[in-house]
């Protein structure tokens, strides 16, 4: 695939145009991959309402990339997101731990970025895997999963300690 052009935003901290090698994960697959395969998983998004097509492609800790798009629905509701999409799809295969997501749409202006739903969503698993929001050129920015969702309320928390009895009033 080559060399992309990629500009990396670490939070709020921008850094210039770079051309470099592929970033690597352990297993193998490189930042610009799993991008790429988001971007190929856009293409069979069903919007025909919106017309806003989105892709994306999930990262397990054991190599494994699943990927997914948006599904839209006459009933609006009922539409599903290609990141909630592609971690259902992974979920119902098994996997429950993961690595990275990238995520792309045909924005150029901006990347594009998971609506309230899939971030949450996405908390279920974890804060601390890597989320890649990107533009058609290859360019992206690199977030976590506590970064996308601060302060945010998970399984964890379901444990904390609560009052005792609640009284039935209903």
């Amino acid at each position: 695939m080559g060399d992309l052009p990629i500009q990396m935003l670490h939070g709020k901290d921008q850094r210039s145009w770079l051309h470099h090698p592929a970033s690597v994960h352990q297993d193998g697959i490189t930042v610009e991959g799993l991008i790429r395969r988001s971007l190929e998983a856009k293409e069979f998004a069903y919007c025909p309402y919106s017309r806003f097509r989105v892709g994306a492609a999930l990262l397990a800790h054991d190599g494994k990339v699943f990927t997914g798009c948006n599904v839209e629905n006459a009933c609006y509701n009922l539409g599903m997101c290609a990141e909630r999409n592609t971690i259902c799809k992974a979920v119902s295969e098994g996997y429950r731990s993961f690595k990275a997501v990238a995520i792309a749409s045909d924005l150029i202006d901006q990347f594009i970025s998971p609506c309230g739903g899939c971030r949450q969503f996405m908390r279920e698993f974890g804060t601390s895997w890597d989320v890649y929001l990107s533009k058609p050129d290859g360019s992206y920015v690199e977030m976590n999963i506590s970064e996308l969702l601060p302060v945010s309320f998970g399984p964890e928390d379901l444990s904390m300690k609560k009052v005792l009895k609640i009284p039935n009033k209903y």
